[in-house]
């Protein structure tokens, strides 16, 4: 098949001790899934339903690159998140099913222009240009489940600049891995290839040119990436 104009290479992002690749096909982020984050911007904890936004593929950055600071920000921010990889998709999952749909697991960072995405809050409009824009969201390559099972619990955290800014433990999600995998897809019919950012625990905070960012979840691996001065 050929194609009227250049569309540039599929987003995908590498599997950890192979060659092969895991093609994105769309990426879903969870908002305020740990209630110390809930409470930092301002929102009450309670286990209210979950919401999403979305983020373009071709915003994943890949582990250790070096990433041009962001047009249109001065207050550009980290929220460090457990990645989750879909291999099989559906619709109406339940929860004890959910799980049987992850292909695997990586550490992502859902970068925030914090400034565009409060200002748009404000007037009441969409904030995906707060989200969804060019690298914004790094990601390291991804293990397979088959292999480390699926993380419940264990340390997640970001370290900027070597000083420890966001720290947490996957057990404090409100809503977990299998609750989100299986309300997403009542929502959205979930295809395989699709990621799922699942929320930063409390510490957000702004990021600068020139700034490296450390981040971390139990099991999982470790992400690094340097903002070009």
């Amino acid at each position: 098949m050929k194609y009227v104009i250049d569309f540039g290479p599929l987003p995908a992002l590498p599997v950890v001790g192979g060659s092969d690749r895991f093609p994105v096909g769309r990426i879903y982020c969870v908002g305020r899934n740990y209630a110390g984050h809930a409470r930092e911007m301002g929102h009450d904890p309670d286990r209210e339903p979950p919401f999403f936004f979305m983020k373009p593929a071709n915003a994943i950055v890949p582990n250790g690159a070096t990433i041009p600071y962001p047009q249109a920000t001065k207050d550009l921010h980290h929220e460090i998140e457990l990645v989750v990889a879909l291999g099989k998709g559906g619709a109406d999952i339940p929860v004890a099913k959910a799980l049987d749909h992850v292909w695997g697991y990586g550490v992502g960072l859902d970068m925030t222009r914090r400034d565009l995405q409060g200002e748009a809050k404000k007037m009441g409009r969409p904030w995906e240009m707060g989200k969804g824009f060019d690298h914004s969201a790094p990601c390291t390559a991804l293990l397979p489940a088959s292999k480390i099972a699926h993380p419940a619990k264990g340390a997640i955290w970001l370290k900027v600049n070597g000083t420890v800014k966001q720290k947490g433990d996957l057990a404090e999600m409100i809503w977990n891995v299998p609750e989100t995998i299986s309300y997403l897809s009542g929502l959205v019919t979930l295809q395989p290839g699709d990621l799922i950012y699942s929320g930063t625990p409390a510490g957000v905070g702004p990021v600068k040119p020139g700034d490296k960012l450390e981040g971390h979840v139990d099991g999982v691996g470790d992400l690094t990436v340097t903002y070009a001065n």
